[in-house]
């Protein structure tokens, strides 16, 4: 098991001296030379396999800090709307997600890959649309976030459609299956646990981020300030991670059997969900979060000209410190 080193005590008879005196005159000499933080790192994430391990690690007693909060939400627009409020110090987001956040003024960078997605995110359909011009005239469900218009972007091209031949209907991710069993779509792009759960009821893969490799990239990203005030915790995160991938790669029937309950799918379900994702390993990720050559310099490339055709962003996205690998584990 890698873990941080935990802070040096205090001599025995500085303690002492510090318990006899009054709470009095002891109140000025912490006002300024207080070292503990006064709040945790609080990392915001909603329900998706690739950021489960974070709460696999935190259930099993894996993360080694007190000083750290995992904040469980909604969606993506929830964990966005917690970094913009102040409620979350960094959060688990696509890498659009963290470019569009960058963007708009909230200063965010990537410490650790948590998945490239090869399958997961996908356009489901009901049968009867067989291919993907079918889906001319019909409604067509969306999350509103970057990551579902980067999709919708590409299903289009693919498609030779424009948006105008659809019925574009937004909708949250926690809002997917709900429609889609009133049946007020005839299609939806979205993403695991969900498709596991719509295949299940007869929906039919049109498209998935298998044609778009390197693509939707879900990332770890913490504003700069947070990085410096909590740096233990930070790394107590991020090898509490790749702990709990670990464990799923050599437990793979014990660690789906305890993230089933918070993922909403039957334990037997919860490997199928993997399936199109990869994990990237510690030797990965130190590639991938190389700033000069690494992969996901270059994937932020192409998702920023992708994320400009789409009129996401008004500008290139500036992807100077946009990653650091300095929180990364000496070994796994």
């Amino acid at each position: 098991m890698i873990s941080t080193p935990e802070p040096m005590p205090e001599s025995m008879p500085r303690r002492h001296l510090l318990r006899g005196l009054s709470a009095l005159a002891l109140a000025p000499w912490l006002d300024g030379c207080q070292h503990t933080p006064t709040r945790p790192l609080t990392i915001a994430s909603h329900v998706w396999p690739g950021y489960e391990l974070m709460f696999l690690a935190r259930r099993e007693g894996w993360l080694v800090s007190s000083d750290l909060e995992l904040l469980e939400t909604a969606s993506i627009p929830a964990s966005l709307a917690a970094l913009g409020d102040g409620r979350a110090d960094g959060a688990a987001l696509t890498l659009d997600e963290v470019l569009r956040a960058r963007a708009g003024g909230i200063a965010l960078q990537v410490v650790l890959v948590l998945d490239i997605s090869a399958g997961a995110d996908v356009l489901l359909a009901r049968p009867g649309i067989n291919e993907l011009r079918d889906l001319a005239g019909k409604r067509l469900g969306v999350e509103p976030t970057s990551l579902g218009t980067l999709m919708l972007h590409k299903v289009l091209a693919a498609a030779a459609l424009p948006a105008s031949a659809l019925t574009l209907v937004p909708l949250d991710i926690d809002e997917h299956l709900a429609a889609w069993e009133r049946e007020k779509l005839d299609a939806l792009i979205t993403y695991e646990p969900t498709a596991t759960l719509l295949l299940a009821q007869g929906a039919r893969r049109l498209y998935d981020s298998r044609k778009i490799p390197d693509t939707i990239i879900d990332v770890l990203a913490v504003k700069p300030e947070a990085i410096t005030r909590q740096p233990e915790a930070l790394a107590a995160l991020v090898a509490g991670h790749f702990r709990a991938l670990r464990h799923l790669r050599h437990n793979p029937q014990d660690a789906a059997y305890r993230m089933a309950g918070r993922m909403g799918i039957p334990a037997a379900e919860v490997l199928d969900a993997y399936r199109g994702l990869e994990l990237p390993d510690l030797e990965l990720n130190r590639k991938l979060l190389d700033g000069a050559t690494g992969r996901l310099r270059a994937a932020a490339e192409e998702v920023s000209r992708v994320m400009l055709a789409a009129g996401m962003l008004s500008q290139a996205a500036d992807l100077s410190d946009l990653a650091r690998a300095d929180f990364l584990p000496e070994s796994s």
